[in-house]
C-alpha cells in the first residue's frame, strides 16, 4: 500500500481485495423492475451541448426545422421553400417572411461499462450495481427515442449491443447486461482511445467504472473531452473499499489483487487503514480534477446507495437527467 500522494499520475490507490465467487442476476427483472420503469418514464437524458441527431426524435433542438410547433420568422431569400411563406403577414407588411418551426431530433447515448475483474467485488457487488445503473440509463434513453448503445470493456471491448432505439429493444438490452461476466484487467486509455476513433458523430457518453486502473488516467479522459462528446464519468465503489473495516480487513492478512494476481501481506492496523483512506480520497479528488479540466462531469456512488435515490435524485441534481 502506497502513501497517499495526490500528485501521482500513473498509478491507482492500491485497493487490496480478495477474490470471491462471482454472482450474476438470473432474471432480467433483477436489473430493472417494472415499478422502477414507471418511475423512469418521466425522465430523459440531458445534453449540455447542442448535439445534432440523425433521425427525427422527441428532443427539442435549438435548430429550426419543420415540425408542427412554430418558433420564429425570418426574411425570405431566393430558393426558400414557398410552402412556408406566411401570406397573411405578407398581406399586412407586403414583405415575404418564412415561418420557422422547432425541430425535434434524437440524441446518441453511449454507455461504456467497466466489466473488468475488479468490478466483481464488494457487497453489494460493483458490477451488479453498474449493470443496474446502465439498465436504468439505457431504458431512459430508449423510451425517449434516443439512439442507445452499451459497450462493455476490460482491457479491450468485451461485448456490445447494436445501436438501439425505442421500447422494443429494452428486453434485448437487459439480457445483454444480465449475461455480462467480468473478465480481464482494465485498460481505460486503450478502451477510450478505440471508442473515440471508431465512434462516428457526436453524443452523450456515460463511463461507468471504479477507475481502479493502472493506466494513464489523464490520457484516457482526454479522448472523451472536447466538443465531440458530452461526457459523464460515474465512479462506482464498494462500501468495503471506502471503509475496509466493513469488509473485515483487520489483523494480519494475505490479500490477492483480483486483476493481476499480485500478493500483498499486510497488517491492517488502524494507522494503515487511515493511510489507505487518505490515499483513496486523494485519488478520487484527482479523478474529479482531471475530469473538470476536460469538461467531464464526475460523480461517485457507493453500491449501498439505493438505485432509485441515485437515478431519481442525484443524477437529476447533477444535470445528467431531467
Amino acid at each position: 500500500m502506497r502513501d497517499p500522494n495526490p500528485d501521482t499520475r500513473n498509478s491507482r490507490p492500491e485497493i487490496l481485495m480478495t477474490s470471491a465467487p462471482s454472482t450474476r442476476p438470473q432474471r432480467s427483472e433483477e436489473l430493472l423492475t417494472s415499478e422502477f420503469m414507471h418511475q423512469l418514464d418521466r425522465l430523459d437524458v440531458l445534453s449540455r451541448k447542442i448535439l445534432a441527431g440523425k433521425m427525427q426524435g422527441e428532443r427539442r433542438s435549438k435548430k429550426k426545422g419543420q415540425s408542427a410547433e412554430f418558433a420564429d420568422y425570418r426574411s425570405y431569400v431566393a430558393g426558400d421553400d414557398l410552402r412556408f411563406i406566411d401570406w397573411n403577414l405578407y398581406a399586412r407588411l407586403e414583405r415575404l417572411f418564412l415561418r420557422l418551426f422547432m425541430e425535434e431530433e434524437d440524441l446518441t447515448v453511449a454507455i461504456l461499462l467497466d466489466a473488468s475483474r475488479s468490478m466483481d467485488w464488494g457487497d453489494p457487488r460493483k458490477l451488479l450495481f453498474a449493470k443496474r445503473l446502465a439498465a436504468a440509463l439505457g431504458y431512459i434513453g430508449l423510451v425517449n427515442y434516443n439512439r442507445v448503445q452499451i459497450q462493455a470493456f476490460s482491457d479491450t471491448l468485451t461485448g456490445q449491443t447494436p445501436p438501439m432505439r425505442g421500447r422494443r429493444p429494452v428486453r434485448q438490452m437487459l439480457e445483454f447486461l444480465r449475461d455480462l461476466t467480468p473478465t480481464g484487467a482494465g485498460d481505460l486509455p486503450g478502451v477510450c482511445r478505440r471508442f473515440a476513433l471508431t465512434r462516428q458523430g457526436k453524443g452523450v457518453v456515460i463511463l461507468i467504472s471504479d477507475f481502479l486502473d493502472k493506466g494513464d488516467l489523464p490520457s484516457a479522459l482526454r479522448y472523451l473531452g472536447g466538443e465531440r462528446f458530452d461526457a459523464y464519468a460515474i465512479q462506482v465503489l464498494a462500501p468495503q473499499e471506502i471503509d475496509p473495516a466493513k469488509g473485515g480487513l483487520v489483523g494480519d492478512l494475505r490479500l490477492r489483487d483480483v486483476e493481476d494476481g499480485n500478493i500483498a501481506e499486510v497488517s491492517a492496523s488502524p494507522a494503515l487503514i487511515k493511510r489507505y483512506q487518505a490515499n483513496l480520497q486523494a485519488f478520487c479528488q484527482y479523478l474529479k480534477q482531471e475530469c473538470v479540466k476536460r469538461r467531464i462531469s464526475c460523480m461517485v456512488s457507493d453500491t449501498s446507495v439505493p438505485m432509485e435515490q441515485l437515478v431519481l435524485r442525484y443524477l437529476r441534481e447533477r444535470g445528467l437527467l431531467g
